[in-house]
């Protein structure tokens, strides 16, 4: 018979290897800020960003954009990490609400446990488990009639991104697999085994306008490959003549075109885009910020179109990008590109 009263020995946790450490998971300083905030301080000064956070883009801009005001009802439609939303929040008090909206079953109730930690409780701050295509419905559920500021950051997260496990990353292997929310539908990998050379050749050009859509979709289509470094080394494979910083653009494409495709981003852009003005109460306004001309074409088409139908009193006449202090600082920013509406009063 065992001796269940027997001690548990001790073990350590693994040595913080060196000032940057390559794994994910052994980053377990840049993961817990406020123990290690001398570690997670050095890695945003030398212009990265720390594993398992996102550093929220054009946060001045936004703000600006939206002016958030005590009292209003607010919304971020991609709530991540929670970066735009607590600026927001710390603006609407007395009296406002800020609905965050997130598909990701693994950051919603991280970033829910952040921010109610920083003081913002039920009744200033509530989550919902839904990406933005079910704003109506997330609005209609709390009886609230429109919002007066909404905001949409499309696109990945950091945390999405660097952690290898959720089959994001371009250079850390891990499963082929790239769904924001992993409990729906199918990996990347099963997508890619599926499809037909003409449609991932279709698929290649509209998600991400890859030049080498045809070569790529011929070697790649129908084939199994089970990790990110496999499928990586497919495309660089299938492009010899290539340069390489030539490939790794391709590498990128091929990567953001399945993601998109995984998701269905386009449908939910498309919808999201189609109920915005009724979503908005009078002379509300919305933000989006996008990362390719896919994403950016149909919010520019839609707040134009919205315009000339009357529903938007004023549109953004030309996109707004990060300054160069801020791509400086933070690499990741340098595609994102800023639209606005505001609907008529």
């Amino acid at each position: 018979m065992s001796d269940d009263s027997a001690p548990v020995p001790h073990k350590r946790r693994k040595r913080y290897s060196g000032k940057n450490p390559r794994h994910f998971g052994d980053k377990y300083k840049e993961r817990d800020p406020q123990r290690y905030a001398a570690t997670f301080a050095k890695v945003l000064a030398s212009g990265k960003t720390p594993a398992g956070t996102h550093r929220p883009i054009m946060v001045a801009e936004i703000l600006e954009v939206l002016a958030p005001e005590p009292g209003r009802i607010a919304v971020d439609g991609t709530l991540g990490y929670g970066g735009h939303a607590q600026e927001i929040l710390a603006r609407l008090a007395p009296g406002g609400r800020l609905l965050g909206l997130d598909a990701d079953p693994i950051q919603l109730p991280r970033t829910e446990a952040r921010l109610r930690a920083l003081g913002f409780g039920p009744e200033t701050f509530s989550v919902h488990r839904s990406n933005f295509a079910g704003l109506p419905q997330v609005l209609a559920k709390l009886k609230f009639g429109g919002a007066d500021i909404i905001l949409a950051d499309l696109g990945v997260s950091s945390m999405q991104i660097d952690d290898p496990a959720r089959g994001f990353s371009l250079k850390l292997e891990g499963p082929l697999d790239m769904r924001m929310n992993p409990q729906r539908g199918l990996p990347a990998s099963a997508l890619l085994e599926r499809i037909s050379v003409d449609a991932f050749a279709e698929l290649l050009g509209e998600n991400s306008d890859e030049p080498h859509a045809a070569a790529l979709a011929a070697v790649l289509a129908g084939k199994s490959f089970a990790t990110t470094i496999s499928l990586s080394a497919a495309v660089r494979a299938a492009l010899p003549r290539s340069k390489p910083e030539d490939a790794e653009l391709s590498v990128r494409r091929v990567f953001q075109a399945l993601r998109i495709a995984v998701n269905d981003e386009f449908t939910a852009l498309d919808t999201f885009l189609r109920n915005l003005p009724y979503c908005l109460n009078s002379g509300g306004r919305v933000a989006v910020l996008t990362f390719h001309s896919g994403e950016d074409r149909r919010v520019k088409k839609a707040f134009a179109a919205g315009l000339r139908e009357g529903f938007y009193s004023e549109v953004a006449q030309e996109v707004i990008r990060p300054t160069a202090t801020e791509r400086n600082a933070n690499p990741r920013s340098a595609s994102a590109k800023l639209r606005w509406a505001r609907k008529v009063s």
